[in-house]
């Protein structure tokens, strides 16, 4: 269902008051009059609106001083502005937009043009609303023209004096776009572009650069530092906002394209995944299902911990992949119903590093590598493939030990039946601190109490 847009129709004459309103039907919108500027101002101002539609010839109060009042108006200042006149001409242009008017139109073109007009006034509103951008500069009346000019443009706008302020204005409020000036105290506009894009949760922001400096060699190193682009002061804030919108669009549209390739990625990764498991679990009857109980003690374990819904998804997915490794082990070796022989442990041992090199060769799959690659390491060091100890162990790795170790226990294996919880239990708390990890101990009981009360 489309959006319900309120809009404000400003115009001394009725018969153009309803060919406006005729050419607005497509629109699903709530539509109030106001038949000169002073009524034109009092209505904007008792409610919100997304767009005003005004004449400039007003009585009363004319368009242009009346977009000078709304612009000036706390309440009104963001919401765009069209104009319309009997007369297309370039006098009547220039009046309107230098007002603050977003866009001009002839009432000859109301029934042709207004319509898309509307939509791509609206649609660059929404979009300048949704955008923070923050101005770092150390001059006060540089800070207060762009910003106050951004925000009356739509945009959101955060301020810093000095770079370092941005640093740290960057990392809590995470803008779209950072629009910075390069001599500054404390950090200069190359060390602060220089230390955005060395950060890896700030480095995909957009970084302009505003400068008095017109040196060409200034302008490639900054350039060469990550900006996006370079503009001399003085500007006009019209060209400042054309260039804002045409890099947040194309950062845009990057973005989107990055998702959609994340989301494939991922399709693929799960088929992969779903592929894997399958062809491990159809060797061996006795471990088809271990996976995915091992997978939703790991999901259980992490969610009591604290983790986000992404890490309790990825977490549960090492789970799922932790013996993958087993399909490059023989199955007279795998599938041996007695005690296994040095040489044949040593096979077994193989399956962490062949999982790893398996999953390395899968899309998105990177942060999975250390679950499967050291979930049979030992908080004493005695475990493999490489020997780590305590806190050198991965944390998923150390939880997916203890929740392998408990279900392992608990499981038929061609070499013995699985064992009594209460035995289990009393395995895994005489293994706690050598084996397997106290802290992670705790938790799986955490996740066992929580389990038996459902």
């Amino acid at each position: 269902m489309n959006p319900t847009y309120e809009i404000l129709i400003i115009d001394g004459s009725s018969t153009i008051r309803m060919t406006i309103k005729k050419a607005l039907t497509p629109f699903n919108a709530n539509i109030q009059e106001a038949s000169n500027g002073k009524q034109g101002l009092e209505t904007a101002l008792s409610r919100p609106f997304d767009l005003f539609i005004t004449d400039i010839d007003l009585p009363e109060l004319d368009g242009v001083e009346l977009c000078r009042k709304l612009k000036k108006h706390n309440r009104t200042r963001t919401i765009p502005i069209l104009m319309v006149s009997d007369l297309n001409s370039e006098e009547d242009m220039s009046r309107g937009f230098d007002a603050g008017a977003s866009g001009y139109l002839s009432k000859k073109e109301i029934n042709t043009h207004l319509p898309k007009l509307v939509e791509e006034t609206i649609n660059n509103s929404t979009f300048r609303h949704a955008r923070t951008i923050a101005v770092v500069d150390d001059s006060k009346s540089i800070r207060h023209i762009v910003g106050d000019g951004l925000s009356q443009m739509g945009f959101q706008v955060l301020i810093a004096e000095n770079g370092r302020l941005g640093l740290e204005l960057a990392k809590d409020a995470h803008p779209d776009l950072i629009l910075s000036d390069i001599d500054m105290p404390e950090m200069n506009g190359f060390e602060f572009c220089k230390a955005i894009n060395a950060d890896e949760q700030l480095a995909h922001i957009p970084f302009v650069v505003m400068s008095t400096n017109r040196d060409r060699s200034h302008m490639k190193r900054i350039m060469q530092h990550g900006a996006a682009a370079y503009i001399v002061k003085p500007f006009i804030m019209d060209q400042l906002v054309i260039l804002i919108e045409k890099i947040l669009s194309d950062h845009f549209m990057l973005l989107q394209k990055e998702r959609e390739k994340f989301e494939s990625e991922r399709q693929q990764t799960i088929a992969s995944i779903t592929g894997l498991v399958t062809a491990l679990e159809a060797r061996d009857p006795y471990t088809r299902g271990h996976s995915e109980d091992v997978a939703r003690i790991i999901s259980g374990m992490v969610r009591i911990a604290g983790a986000s819904v992404h890490e309790i998804e990825r977490a549960s997915v090492g789970g799922r992949l932790h013996d993958i490794g087993k399909i490059g082990i023989r199955d007279n070796v795998l599938l041996k119903p007695g005690k296994l022989t040095r040489d044949e442990f040593d096979q077994i041992k193989k399956h962490p590093e062949i999982g790893a090199k398996i999953l390395n060769t899968i899309p998105g799959l990177s942060d999975i590598i250390p679950i499967v690659l050291s979930h049979h390491e030992r908080i004493d060091g005695h475990g493999y493939p490489h020997g780590l100890k305590g806190l050198q162990i991965p944390e998923w790795a150390r939880v997916t030990a203890v929740a392998d170790t408990f279900h392992a226990l608990t499981s038929d294996r061609p070499y013995r039946e699985g064992m009594p919880l209460a035995k289990a239990l009393q395995i895994i708390d005489d293994i706690s601190g050598t084996q397997l990890c106290p802290d992670c101990v705790k938790l799986f009981y955490q996740w066992l109490d929580d389990e038996n009360k459902h």
